[in-house]
């Protein structure tokens, strides 16, 4: 057991049989009465955002979550498929069990599959990814890199705006936290 006072940003707990991140908290010594830690949560099965109040002396549980490195090989009609680096072993998620993942999926890419007690929360994908460009509309000479943005489908489908002067078969950087381009990782 942990003291809500021992609270850091990114720890995650267990509270009532959920599992919570704990996204802000905030100490707070009023003038008159007891200190109490004031929090925002994250319940890491559903999504949802609560905040709550605890009293200083309050103590809750930490959760140890487990992150394994593991391959994505392939996606079929039982899911995407993964395989620990460790262990070869391989298992299928269904897509609601890996959130906006598939947006940014590559076969043979690296990512880290969350578990609590050998249950699946969901897939850590890297801040950062490679994606080729499959689809967008042609450069002309004379576009410039401030001169605004077009949309650019990328291999796994995902559509992000790009500047002017990307064209089809760049490779492009996109943050997988935000969806947006970053740069192009080839030099043309």
């Amino acid at each position: 057991m942990i003291s809500v006072t021992d609270f850091k940003t990114g720890l995650t707990v267990e509270i009532d049989g959920k599992l919570y991140q704990v996204l802000e908290f905030m100490h707070v010594k009023p003038g008159k009465g007891a200190a109490f830690v004031r929090s925002k949560l994250r319940d890491i099965r559903s999504g949802s955002t609560v905040e709550r109040t605890f009293n200083s002396n309050e103590k809750v549980e930490p959760a140890r979550i487990d992150c394994r490195d593991m391959q994505f090989l392939y996606k079929d009609d039982n899911g995407y498929t993964f395989m620990d680096m460790e262990t070869f072993d391989q298992m299928a998620l269904m897509a609601e069990k890996i959130g906006d993942a598939p947006k940014y999926l590559k076969e043979n890419m690296i990512v880290e599959i969350q578990m609590y007690h050998n249950e699946i929360l969901g897939v850590q994908l890297p801040n950062t990814v490679e994606l080729e460009v499959v689809e967008t509309d042609p450069s002309f000479k004379g576009d410039t890199a401030t001169g605004g943005s077009k949309p650019a489908t990328l291999e796994t489908g995902l559509i992000v705006n790009v500047p002017f002067f990307v064209g089809v078969g760049d490779v492009l950087q996109v943050d997988t936290r935000t969806n947006q381009y970053l740069k192009r990782a080839n030099n043309k």
